[in-house]
Order: C-alpha cells, then structure tokens, then sequence
C-alpha cells in the first residue's frame, strides 16, 4: 500500500468518526447552532440523537421553548428529500398559545415583506402531520397536509370538528371547503378572495358563502359576504325568507373598521326580537392585542308593560389571545308576554380571549316582575350581583337572591338566599348558602317560615339545616296545631357517577289536631331515614306515632314520579284513640284491640292511592245508655280518586255480641262491599243483617245504596212481653209475639217507611191495670164503656199498617180481633183504630205509660160487634 493511499483512507476514516461524532452528539450542537437564528430568549431542546431511516434525518422528540414555557413539541419527526422537494413529516405536533407572548418582540424587524416575498422563500416542499392539536382547542385537532411551492399553496386539513381545503395562486385564495361542528351548530364555508400585497391588509374584493345550521332555528341559515375595495356587507338570510336575518354593512380603511346601520331581527323566540348593531375597530393593522373595540347591541321587546329596550354597550377595549380588557354595560329593560325584566349590569371582560373572565362591578343588580306560573304572580324578583366574577373555572363571589310573589288562592310569600361560591360550577368548585322566607297559606289559614343552610362542594350537595313549618293548618274537619319539619340527620347527595348516594333523616312533629267532633289527635311525630342514589331514587323507613297511639311502622321507597309504600301498625288496645272520641258523646272504649296494614302509591297521574285492612277483634264500648261488647271485623279495603271500596274479594263480615240498652241486642251480624261514595255504577251494599232482639230476630237481606228497590226489615217472632218489660210500664202488659215486614227507604222524597205491617204470630193477651182503667172510667163515661172490654183481652188476629215518612210522622192503621173478659162475660171485640204521631218525638221522650193512658181516653170507641157468652 502506498503512502498517498494510506494518507487517503486516514483521511476518509476521519471523516467517518466526524459524521458519526456529530451525529452522536446532535442534542449538544444541534440547539446551540439553531440558536443564531431563533428569537431572543426562545431555545430548541432535542429528546434523543438524529438518526438516519429511510432516506431521511429522524427527530424522536423536538421541543421548542420560549422562556420556561412549552410552545410546541414534535413527536416522531422525519426529514428528507425525493423526487426534488423536501419531505417532512411528525406523528404528533402539540402547540401552546399560552406560550405566545413570552416571545418578546424583535427591536430590529426588517420592512414587512409582501406576499410574493413569502411565496418566493417557501421552499418545495410536503408536510404532513398526522395530529395536530392546538391548546386551548384541542377539540378541534386533526390531521395537516401542506403542499409548498413558490407558485402555488394548498391545505387540507381533517379533523373530527374541523375539515379545510383551500389553495393560494398568487394573490387568489381559494376556499373549497371549510367545516366547523362547535356545539350543534355545524357551519360550512366557502369562496374565493383576492389578497392585498401585503398581507397586513384586507383583502381587496371577494364573495364568500357560509351555511350555518342552528338548533333554534328551524331551517339553515345562509351568509353572505362580500366586498370591493374599502367596504362590503355581511348578510343572514333563509332560503325561505328574503329579508335578512342580519345585515352588517362596513368600511375599512388602514386605521380602522366601522360597522354603522347594522340591523338584526330574530323571528323564531317566543316574541320576535330585532334591534341594531354598531362596532368600531381601532388600529386593527397592528394586531388584535393593539386593536380598540367598542360598539352597542339593543335588543326591542314588546309584552306584559309595553315596550322595552335592553342595551349592551361594550369598550373601549381590547381583546387579546393573553390579556384582553373590554368594559361593558348591559341596561335597559325587556318586556315579555308575561315577565319584565330590568338590568343593570356594568362589568369587565379581561383575560385570555380563549378563556376569559367576565367581572361584575358594583351596582350590578337584575330585578324581574311579572307572572312566573299560571296563578302566581312575583312582585319582584332581585339579584344582587356586584362582585361575581365568571369564567370557565367556575363563579366567584356572593350569590343572593330576593323573591316576592303571591297566589291569589293561597297568599303571599317572600323567600331569601344569600351565600358565596369559589370556583363553583356544577359538581365543581365550592357554594355555601344560607336561605329563609316566610309566607301565608290561605286556604289552610295558616301562616308558614323556612330556615336554613347548606353547601355545594365538588359533587357533594349537603343540607346542614332545614326547619319549616306552620303556626296552624285548619282544614275540613281538622286543625292542626303548629305541624315543623326538621332534620334530625343533614341530607347528603353525592353526586359521584361511579358512587352515587343520598341520605338523610327528617322528623315532622305536631301539637294537637282539633277535629270538629270534639274529639283530637294528641301530639304526634313522624320520623324518617333516607337512603338511595339520589333525590329521584332513594327509600324511606320510619315510624309514626302520637302519645300512646302507634307507632306505626312506615317504609316505602320514591323513583322520581311515584311514592310507594307500606304501613303496619300493631296489635294495640282500641282504648288509645279515647281522645279521637268527643267528650260530649259521653262514650268509653273499654276494650277490644286494633291492627292495620295499608299499601300506598302516590304519582302526579293517579293521586294518592291506598289498599290494605283494618281488624278490631272484641271491641267494647260504654255510654250513658249504651253498652257493646264483642265488637269484631277485618276490613280490607282500597282506596282509589278519593273513592274508598271494601271488600274486593268478598263481603266484609261485622260481629257485635251485645248491645245493652233497655232491650238487649245480641248476635249482631252483617256484610258490607263496594265503594263509598257510591252511585250506579259503582254501588254500596249492606246485607245479611240480623240481630237477636226481645226474644225473635230482626233481619234484613239487602239494602244497596243508591237504592232502586225498597229494603225490606222483617220482624220474626218478637216478644211483646219482653218489650214491655224493657220500656216498663205500670199501666199495662202484653204478652204474645208478632212478626213483620217494614220496606225501608234511604232516598225517597217522602217516605221512610211505606206500607209496612206488623201481626200476630199466634195469640197475644193484653192485661191492663185496675187503677188506670178505674181512672180513665172516672173521667170518661163513653171511654170508661169501652175499657170494661179492654181490661182483659185474648187477641186472635191483630194486623197494623204502618207509614213513616223523613219528617218522622208516623201513620199507623190496626185491626185488632179478640175476646174480652169482663164481670165473668167473654166478649167479641172487633177494633179498628187510626194513629197518627211523630215517632222522633216519641223515641224521645219513651213516656208509654202516660202516653197510652192519653191515647186510650182520646181514641177509646164502642166495638163494632160483641157477643155475650155465659
């Protein structure tokens, strides 16, 4: 080998070491040489060494910093050349807008350049990236794809929100598409413009057509602009209606772009709105941090008071990607179909133009009046709203709220809120408040407040305190005293997806309720623990109870629309609901027990709903003349739109053992089914009624309520002497049994009793006192002639007919037959007598004896036959 080769394969093999030296070592040299060209203060910083794959340079990771903030970040990045224009292409690329004004402007800056300038230095070249996100809008991210020449430029860009295809020859810019989705309002574009020299300026004349797509507006809008020269007009329109939604006429020159005349009207909102618009841009060629704004937006409106007109007015100010600051004023008023509204609201707008925070200054305050539901009527409605402060991270401030209002059929009532939140937004951030009211409800006669404090924390809503209640509710036939509502455990919702929860305990005490019988409910307390998902699905347990009354065992559970639950109430002697009874029945309970189970459901379709049974086993009462013993029935029931229904299934059976009064009723049977209140369709029937009474039985097969046929009550082999020794007369005795029918009436316009009998079930004897018959002979000389007849008489045939109308004047008609004994002669007598008396008045005074007396001087007669007998 000879020297000039050796010298030449060293000199290669250093060149070698070079290359690979440098290429190892691209994360030292790389940013320090890309330095001289980059801005003060902004720095590259390279993740991992160049490599070459493909035909191309391969970055893993390329950062680039202005200060100690992130501008952007290029993730699997490649560089390469083919077929004469360079290729490049990144799998990922993140930029950060928030890093934008740490790069400080340059001192030096050459003359702007025109747009062919620009176009000359674009290189040949196709870029790709196949994600591009931008912060804050990373929602819009997608692919890019750029294809450079000096001649000509095109974009594509695809992204799940956002799609644009557009090309640059020269100074044209052609728009092929452009769609953006934000929200439900998806927007398309397109046209074509042509660009100034330089790009600082506008456009010197175009035509674009955008289709927009909102969901309060029941078809697609169309926008048009279009300019020439130093002005154009911005119009808003649908296919079907030819005058413009918007129209925005402007000029522009280097200084500024005003927008006067301009007129909006939206005929979609409960009323139709319109109003104008007028805006003004200040040095607008120096960028948007630079540009001045300020302009006015009213709104007209008609309704409830007349017109209104509510005004936004806005700047001088400006908007910033990183510091904007735009005051504004919103005042006026708005008058709608049932509500007006009055504003005040003076504030700021400042921070990032991506994110930026709206302040409140003082004496911010939205007052509202009007009707808010069909019957209730606010008197005024108040928000103070100095100092909040909204922004994407939530709202900031004292939250208040004042509400008067009234419903002509209830009353009147105020209710106040007042707290503070930070950084609230739903299940974000914190709000605590504290609330109170008071207020009347009329038709109950009651007068009402409400207390208390709870908080808003993240996704945990709490009530710490809760006290409501009324001073009376009086109703119907009930008045309750003094009925609150407390917690006795803070009711808790969290609001987690993963773990939802609700708990709590309330308890709703009462004084006495007062029933207009007289009689009353001691005091009484409900309790109830919570527990669910949330406030639309949660169970409840508790119990019910009033003295000795109770407890009444209550669960049940609530889904949103509907309540259901359960009741059972114990096995407890009857003697607890003594205070339900009035003092002045002058009635004791004094035995017999009680228990209950009810199934209810309530919803806004079907009421308030109820099925279940009651059952009183050997029940017992006492009364100044009354005693019942052995009182027994289970009642199963249901209630239906306030209809009540016993005994679905079958008849309810009713035991009463004895009733003791001056004839003792015993073996008191009965059946009861259907519904209450009754009518046709639905009746109420009462029947197998009997009852042992004064030696016979008195029974009555049915009796249906509303009723269409009489109901009949028989009289089977009655004791007349057991009658007689009850209502103990001195005067008289009889001794016999009679049977009967007695047709019944509960809604005949007269009667109550109509063509009843009553007669002899074989002989009766009638025996009557010496002395009274004595007395009425004394007085009576034509009486005293028939009472030697009456004195002692075997009846054989006694037949009565009896009529009773609601009055209470009873008709009787009798035919008596039989023999009488007088001075050793038997008799025949044939009596036929009318009576006519008002048997209430009768059962009043039960005075039989002198009553009898009187009746027999009075109506006494000569029989129609007689026969003498040795």
């Amino acid at each position: 080998m000879t020297r000039a080769l050796k010298i030449f394969l060293a000199a290669i093999l250093a060149l070698i070491l070079l290359v690979l030296g440098l290429l190892l070592t691209t994360g030292q040299w790389l940013p320090r040489l890309a330095g001289f060209w980059l801005p003060d203060d902004t720095r590259i910083e390279l993740a991992g060494n160049l490599r070459w794959h493909d035909g191309a340079l391969f970055f893993p990771v390329v950062r680039y910093h202005a200060q100690a903030c992130q501008l952007a970040e290029i993730k699997q990045a490649s560089l390469g050349w083919h077929h004469h224009r360079w290729q490049l292409h990144a799998a990922d690329v993140e930029i950060n807008t928030q890093c934008l004004d740490r790069l400080l402007p340059q001192e030096n800056a050459d003359a702007p350049r025109s747009l062919a300038e620009w176009q000359a230095m674009l290189p040949a070249a196709d870029v790709q990236f196949d994600k591009l996100t931008v912060s804050p809008w990373q929602q819009f991210a997608g692919r890019l794809t750029l294809a450079l020449s000096a001649q000509h430029q095109h974009i594509d860009y695809q992204g799940d929100n956002l799609r644009l295809h557009a090309s640059l020859s020269g100074q044209t810019l052609k728009v092929d598409e452009l769609s953006l989705i934000a929200g439900a309002a998806p927007l398309t574009l397109s046209g074509q413009l042509n660009l100034g020299k330089f790009l600082t300026g506008l456009p010197v004349d175009g035509e674009l057509q955008a289709r927009l797509a909102l969901n309060a507006a029941p078809e697609p809008l169309n926008a048009a602009l279009h300019w020439q020269g130093q002005q154009g007009t911005l119009l808003l329109s649908t296919a079907q209606d030819k005058t413009p939604l918007l129209t925005l006429p402007w000029r522009a020159d280097n200084r500024e772009i005003v927008i006067e005349g301009g007129q909006w009207r939206w005929p979609w909102a409960t009323q139709p709105l319109a109003g104008n618009v007028a805006l003004r841009l200040s040095d607008w060629q120096q960028g948007l941090a630079a540009t001045t704004i300020g302009g006015r937006l009213n709104v007209l409106t008609q309704g409830r008071g007349g017109k209104g007109n509510a005004v936004l007015s806005f700047g001088p100010g400006h908007l910033d990607l990183l510091n904007s600051q735009l005051p504004f004023q919103l005042t006026g008023d708005m008058k709608l179909a049932a509500l007006q509204f009055f504003a005040a609201l003076p504030g700021v707008l400042v921070g990032p133009l991506a994110d930026p925070l709206l302040q409140l200054k003082p004496g911010a305050l939205l007052r509202m009046r009007g009707r808010l539901l069909s019957t209730l009527e606010v008197d005024e409605a108040r928000w103070p709203l100095a100092g909040v402060s909204v922004s994407s991270q939530g709202i900031n401030g004292r939250l208040q709220a004042i509400l008067k209002a009234h419903d002509p059929s209830f009353g009147r009532f105020s209710l106040h809120l007042d707290g503070g939140a930070r950084g609230f937004w739903p299940d974000k951030g914190r709000w605590l408040w504290k609330y109170w009211g008071e207020g009347e409800l009329a038709p109950l006669a009651a007068k009402w407040d409400v207390r208390g404090t709870g908080s808003w924390q993240e996704t945990l809503i709490t009530l710490d305190r809760l006290s409501t209640g009324f001073d009376q509710l009086s109703y119907g036939l009930a008045t309750v005293r003094a009925p609150r509502l407390t917690m006795t455990q803070p009711i808790r919702w969290q609001r987690d997806a993963e773990k939802p929860a609700f708990s709590g305990a309330v308890r709703l005490d009462a004084q006495e309720t007062r029933f207009t019988s007289g009689g009353y409910l001691p005091p009484s307390q409900l309790e109830l623990a919570l527990k669910g998902s949330d406030p639309a699905r949660f169970q409840f347990k508790g119990a019910l109870h009033a003295q000795k009354i109770g407890p009444v065992s209550v669960n049940g559970r609530w889904d949103g629309s509907r309540l259901r639950g359960q009741a059972w109430w114990p096995t407890q002697p009857l003697s607890v609901f003594q205070p339900l009874l009035s003092p002045d029945l002058k009635m004791k309970i004094n035995s017999g027990t009680l228990r209950a189970q009810v199934a209810f459901s309530a919803a806004a379709d079907q009421g308030f709903e109820a099925g279940g049974h009651w059952a009183v086993k050997d029940g017992g009462v006492w009364t100044p003349d009354n005693r019942i013993s052995g009182v027994g029935f289970s009642l199963p029931f249901r209630l239906r739109a306030q209809q009540w229904q016993f005994g679905a299934r079958r008849p309810v059976s009713l035991q009463i053992a004895a009733i003791e009064n001056q004839f003792t009723l015993k073996n008191i049977h009965a059946e009861l089914q259907g519904w209450y209140p009754f009518n046709e369709a639905r009746p109420l029937t009462l029947q197998n009624l009997s009852v042992d009474l004064l030696g016979g039985q008195v029974s009555m097969a049915s009796l249906r309520l509303p009723q269409r046929r009489a109901a009949v009550l028989k009289l089977q082999a009655i004791s007349l002497s057991e009658l007689i020794t009850a209502i103990k007369p001195k005067q008289i005795a009889l001794s016999g049994r009679i049977n009967g029918e007695l047709p019944l009436w509960l809604n005949h316009p007269q009667w109550l009793v109509k063509e009843g009998w009553i007669a002899n079930s074989g002989n009766l004897t009638l025996r009557m006192d010496k002395d009274m018959a004595d007395a009425i002979a004394s007085n009576n000389i034509a009486a005293g002639a028939a009472i030697d007849w009456l004195r002692y008489m075997e009846i054989s045939r006694a037949w009565a007919t009896l009529n009773l109308d609601n009055l209470g004047n009873a008709r009787l008609g009798a035919q008596v037959q039989g023999t009488s004994r007088f001075s050793n002669r038997d008799q025949r007598v044939n009596l036929s007598y009318q009576q006519q008396e008002n048997l209430f008045q009768l059962w009043r005074s039960l005075r039989f004896g002198d009553n009898l007396q009187s009746w027999i001087e009075q109506h006494a007669s000569l029989p129609t036959q007689k026969e003498n007998s040795p």
